[in-house]
């Protein structure tokens, strides 16, 4: 009697297997009713339902793939691995959710990246155990750095139940979660397949949870594969954290005193302006006071660049931060610095500084504060904007933004006069200067556009980025971990798939993801990417150059140069199914945009391959090492 309990409570055998089994043993069907009812009642107690939650019974891949879904889960990005069996299993079952396959976990946290940075929703990703965990570490670096929800899921080859050596698994006294832990905001591991579920929506919580990151969970293989195992499945407005918080009253209303005193004021905004919704709030801000508006480490165009107020990049040798500014207003944006210990300050000793966000870890890491409104973005500056109503008529508001509007935009015009001009110089040259290509684009690309960028020198001066319906949206990394853009530009993709998406990348950056190109391809993914191919790492060489020291010399950049062989990049995402086409020549370009854009909208990637200039120090040079491996053999073999 206790094997058949054992097996009917394990739910190896049902409710009638038990009764038959009962009967067998010679008791009555009374008799056999009365051992039923308490193991029934047993199994209940406890399992009430939570409200707008169910039980499910099945595999820990099945309750990890339930929970997916109930947390709103529509894209696995992933590159499969055999450890993670219990888990694609499951997934077979469920065709609402689709699975997007890179080649490379790189390409797949890059996909991931993209199209959490577009949609506002966590990316779902899973990777393979232990060496796929670690190849996916450039890119998690980069989501990491930027703070883009992402929920990332692998496999685990548990080496501490039996023997420490095994293959795909960490190596002897260390654990898979520390390889992932300098770039999350949490890594975890799940050994208990009925605990799966929970951990998910822990991670989901997390990740998403203001500043947002990528979290990993690895859960081991007999997890996953462990049967008929129940766990409670909660949708997910029962975990996630929505709430906007918003800062104290008193250090709004200190802060609407510090603007209105402030002679010359200026807002610096970062990426959380774009993650909580607040451009709108932000710009009635600016026009509404006069204000002066800069961008500081942005993955994001937090205000339109082509507004009267916008002043470009912030630096303390920009001209109007050289005229003296009294007061900075951080909207959104991580602290000054993050390169090399300084040579002098990059803040205005004489600003006072006052930081609006909830990332606070990023705030004041290098320079004083002197006022915190700490809480959500949007909820602030409302907030802020309502005080400064309050304290001033609408004559003096009119008034203190008449007598700044006149510095602000005239310093703004001239810079896009000079802006304009120096571009100017460069049409009609051969090779075709990047300016040429930039303004072409711009004049050729509708404006709704997504435009993904890895190009750290392209030139993008011609486009109107922003966020109203008429400016097309910017995203980009701060990380600069290359390999980037061509998953990005999948994921967003993905994220809005009626808008445009243009993939706006370097040479360099191509080789590191060009198997995303395949993806593409597989999914019907109609991205337009425009390669600027200098046959150079042109960024690294500027770097070289400006050091004076014996690459600057003698003109031989040591592995800058990627010609010789010339990379064809229109024969490598040919040889994966997308059609492409190279320009040499200024003229053709708009023609070449035109018939990638026609094929995006009948469905069908498209790359469009443009040889350009070099610029600055060395761009000269196309010297690279020579050495010739065949001419030292000894035997032709």
């Amino acid at each position: 009697m206790r094997e058949l309990i054992s097996d009917y409570l394990g739910q190896r055998i049902t409710r009638r297997g038990l009764l038959e089994g009962l009967s067998r043993m010679g008791l009555t069907a009374l008799a056999a009713q009365a051992v039923l009812e308490p193991l029934e009642a047993s199994e209940k107690a406890g399992t009430e339902s939570i409200p707008d939650s169910y039980t499910a019974t099945g595999t820990g891949g099945a309750l990890l793939v339930e929970q997916m879904r109930a947390a709103g889960v529509k894209y696995l990005f992933t590159n499969p691995g055999s450890y993670e069996v219990g888990f694609f299993d499951a997934f077979v079952d469920h065709p609402e959710m689709h699975l997007i396959m890179g080649l490379h976990e790189g390409i797949v946290i890059s996909m991931a990246d993209g199209y959490a940075r577009v949609s506002g929703q966590p990316g779902f990703v899973n990777v393979h155990v232990v060496a796929g965990t670690a190849q996916m570490a450039g890119q998690l670096y980069n989501a990491s750095r930027d703070g883009t929800p992402l929920v990332i899921t692998a496999g685990l080859n548990d080496n501490e139940i039996w023997s420490d050596e095994s293959i795909l698994a960490p190596r002897p006294g260390f654990d898979q979660k520390e390889i992932t832990r300098q770039f999350t905001k949490i890594s975890w591991e799940a050994r208990q397949a009925a605990s799966l579920p929970l951990m998910l929506r822990r991670a989901f919580k997390t990740a998403a949870a203001a500043p947002g990151g990528p979290v990993y969970l690895a859960a081991a293989h007999y997890a996953l594969e462990s049967q008929n195992v129940k766990a409670e499945i909660l949708p997910a407005r029962r975990f996630m954290l929505n709430n906007r918080v918003r800062p104290s009253a008193a250090s709004v209303e200190e802060a609407a005193k510090m603007l209105i005193a402030a002679k010359r004021p200026l807002l610096v905004v970062g990426d959380e302006v774009w993650k909580s919704g607040a451009q709108a709030e932000l710009l009635s801000l600016v026009e509404e006071h006069g204000l002066a508006v800069m961008d500081y480490s942005s993955g994001y165009r937090n205000f339109p660049v082509h507004h009267g107020h916008y002043l470009g990049g912030f630096g303390v040798g920009s001209e109007f931060v050289k005229g003296g500014v009294d007061l900075i207003v951080a909207v959104g944006a991580r602290d000054f610095g993050g390169r090399v210990v300084p040579n002098s300050p990059e803040a205005p000793a004489q600003a006072r500084i006052v930081r609006i966000g909830l990332d606070t870890a990023s705030m004041g890491r290098n320079y004083p504060t002197d006022l915190s409104l700490v809480g959500d973005v949007k909820e602030a500056l409302a907030d802020l904007r309502a005080a400064l109503s309050s304290r001033l008529t609408k004559d003096r508001i009119a008034k203190l933004a008449e007598s700044r509007n006149v510095e602000v935009k005239a310093v703004a015009l001239a810079a896009r006069r000079r802006s304009e001009a120096a571009a100017q110089k460069n049409m009609g040259q051969s090779p075709i200067h990047p300016d040429e290509l930039g303004a072409a684009m711009a004049r050729t690309l509708p404006n709704d556009s997504i435009f993904v960028s890895e190009n750290l020198t392209g030139r993008h001066d011609a486009f109107p980025f922003g966020f109203r319906d008429y400016e097309p949206m910017w995203v980009g990394n701060t990380g600069a971990g290359l390999g980037w853009g061509v998953g990005a530009s999948i994921g967003a993709k993905l994220a809005a798939p009626d808008r445009p998406v243009i993939c706006s990348i370097g040479d360099g950056s191509v080789m590191y993801s060009a198997c995303g190109f395949w993806t593409q391809v597989r999914y019907n993914i109609p991205v337009l990417t425009v390669v600027w191919n200098n046959r150079n790492y042109q960024t690294v060489r500027l770097a070289y150059a400006s050091y004076k020291g014996r690459m600057a010399q003698s003109g031989h950049y040591a592995g800058m140069y990627l010609g010789d062989p010339d990379i064809d990049f229109v024969q490598l995402a040919g040889c994966q199914g997308v059609k492409g086409e190279r320009v040499t020549r200024g003229a053709d370009i708009e023609t070449a945009l035109k018939r990638g854009l026609s094929a995006t909208r009948d469905g069908k990637p498209y790359l469009v391959e443009v040889s350009v200039a070099r610029y600055g120090g060395g761009a000269e040079s196309s010297w690279h090492g020579s050495f010739n491996l065949a001419a030292t053999r000894k035997r032709s073999v």
